[in-house]
């Protein structure tokens, strides 16, 4: 199909086509640009970044699963001044397009002052602000886990920043839905789910946890239903657009996760597997739009509901 229209628009700017490689798995996207040409992305989230450096935590980080993996890196990064003076220029000088500045924070003043200075960077052209992580001022309970912690790192970004905010939420919660309509009432203009998973497993040589953080990050396509079914309650949930996200690994994940309610679907874990995944998957979507007869992705948004 020639004329398979693969264009999204996501708060207000259009996308050439919805996949965007998920914060964590894509560096600040010049490495791979290394690979290939990664200006056929519709948009990239780069690595949790924060206010000052990050080490991360000991190793091992990472144990493998059945169908998926878990990472502890613990959002390791050069912190936001060289971010913004290192990564971010060398990035520009090979990818074109507006990106998503991806912020975490331990405490609602590190989330704003992380915003603020990122915000007049010209490439950036969405934060997806990552509650997941332990509000150090609150018992170290993540700011995601509660509609009113959400409602207020929402409030407080978006009063430092002139982009678009989009509020990343983690699964590891009883109703996310309450939690994303708690986000758009406080201002938020889209919503990124889903975080990974909590899990964990045992190396029986040991007989002690594999990962030196004990417990991690569950991604990778045994996720993708959990995933399917947030996104597909959230999007009841709210009036704002959605970047769905977990076990995407090919086209048609691509579609179910659109059809569910994303506007654009984020690729996570299948990038550590295969750096070429994201560049598959989009040369693959039209052949897989054609399969199911779709003209264009922005009509099946929310399409299963």
């Amino acid at each position: 199909m020639v004329n398979a229209d693969t264009k999204v628009t996501l708060c207000g700017i259009e996308l050439d086509n919805p996949i965007i490689p998920a914060s964590g798995t894509f560096g600040y996207g010049y490495e791979f640009a290394e690979l290939y040409d990664i200006n056929c992305l519709g948009s990239l989230s780069f690595k949790g970044t924060t206010r000052e450096a990050r080490f991360g935590n000991p190793t091992p980080r990472i144990a493998e699963c059945e169908r998926g993996m878990l990472n502890s890196v613990g959002l390791q990064n050069p912190g936001v001044e060289k971010v913004i003076s290192d990564e971010l220029p060398k990035l520009k000088k090979c990818f074109s397009k507006p990106i998503m500045a991806n912020v975490s924070g331990f405490s609602i003043a590190e989330y704003t002052e992380t915003c603020a200075m990122l915000d007049s960077d010209e490439q950036i052209g969405w934060f997806e602000v990552n509650i997941s992580c332990p509000n150090v001022h609150g018992g170290g309970m993540s700011f995601g886990t509660s509609p009113e912690m959400a409602a207020e790192v929402t409030r407080a970004v978006k009063k430092v920043t002139t982009k678009p905010v989009l509020i990343k939420l983690s699964p590891n919660v009883t109703d996310i839905a309450s939690i994303a309509k708690a986000c758009e009432e406080a201002g938020a203009d889209g919503i990124s789910l889903i975080n990974t998973l909590m899990g964990m497993r045992i190396d029986l040589r040991r007989k002690k946890p594999i990962l030196a953080n004990k417990m991690g990050g569950f991604s990778g396509p045994a996720i993708l239903p959990v995933a399917l079914r947030m996104v597909y309650q959230v999007y009841e949930a709210v009036n704002i657009p959605i970047v769905g996200m977990g076990g995407v690994s090919n086209a048609e994940d691509v579609i179910e996760m659109m059809l569910a309610g994303a506007t654009a679907v984020q690729v996570g874990a299948a990038n550590l597997v295969n750096p070429y995944a994201s560049r598959d998957i989009i040369n693959d979507l039209p052949r897989v739009m054609e399969k199911y007869r779709i003209n264009s992705l922005t009509e099946i948004i929310g399409g299963a509901h």
